[in-house]
Parts: structure tokens; C-alpha cells; sequence
């Protein structure tokens, strides 16, 4: 890519492993981040700082699970890095001290077992919500 201006709609989805039409989607939601250069018949040609913009956000959704509302903060805020190798952001995920183990029960109605459950999913609640 150091050597290519102008890279082809197919030719970007090759390189991510993403759709076409994924490409197109993400135009739409993300505008000001990604512009193509349109040619001849409505072509979609993308700049080399594009298709980096584009590893970021591919990044962003599906190695660290993101959303589109959260992509599109980061876009305004000025936050997106420039490359996805520079990605210092990360879905922080609550340290749990003790794992919590339920095992799974074939006697359905118990009401001993259900109040187990109850009581290990309000706890589950608990170390999320206060993590």
C-alpha cells in the first residue's frame, strides 16, 4: 500500500476481508472518516490514509468489539487513531476476583436449585455493575 494512491472498492475489501457492500455501509455511518474518490461510472477509488481509517474501524468492531455509536464518538472526538496498529483503546472488561460456577441441572422446578440461581445471578450482577 506505500506505493498506491488511489486503491479499488474490491481491492480494499480483499485487504480487510470485509464485503464490498460492508465498505459501503461503513461510508454511510461514518462519513467523515470515509470519503472515496469516485471515477469514471461511479467507481469507489480510496486514498491510502482511507484504507488505514478503515483497518481502525474494522479494529475497532470486530477485534475489540465496539459498536458504531462508539466509533462514531471516537470520529468526533478527534480520537481515532491513524492506524490500527496504534489502537491503545480497548473494551475494558471487569477483573472477576472469584469465578462463578454454575453447573447446569436436569430437574426443572426445583425451587431450592432456582434460588441458587437467583442468588448467583444477582451476585454476577453485582461484581459487573461495581467493576
Amino acid at each position: 500500500m506505500d506505493k498506491e494512491y488511489f486503491v479499488s472498492i474490491n481491492e480494499v475489501s480483499k485487504r480487510l476481508s470485509v464485503p464490498a457492500h460492508t465498505l459501503r455501509y461503513w461510508e454511510k455511518q461514518f462519513p467523515t472518516a470515509v470519503r472515496p474518490t469516485t471515477g469514471a461510472g461511479g467507481r469507489r477509488y480510496y486514498r491510502t490514509e482511507t484504507v488505514a481509517k478503515l483497518e481502525t474501524i474494522k479494529s475497532l468492531l470486530y477485534d475489540r468489539g465496539m459498536t458504531i455509536a462508539g466509533v462514531k464518538k471516537l470520529i468526533h472526538e478527534g480520537a481515532l487513531p491513524k492506524n490500527a496498529s496504534d489502537l491503545t483503546i480497548g473494551v475494558s472488561r471487569p477483573k472477576v476476583e472469584k469465578p462463578i460456577i454454575i453447573q447446569q441441572t436436569n430437574v426443572v422446578g426445583n425451587s431450592d436449585e432456582i434460588e441458587m440461581a437467583i442468588t448467583l445471578l444477582t451476585a454476577a450482577r453485582d461484581i459487573l455493575t461495581n467493576a
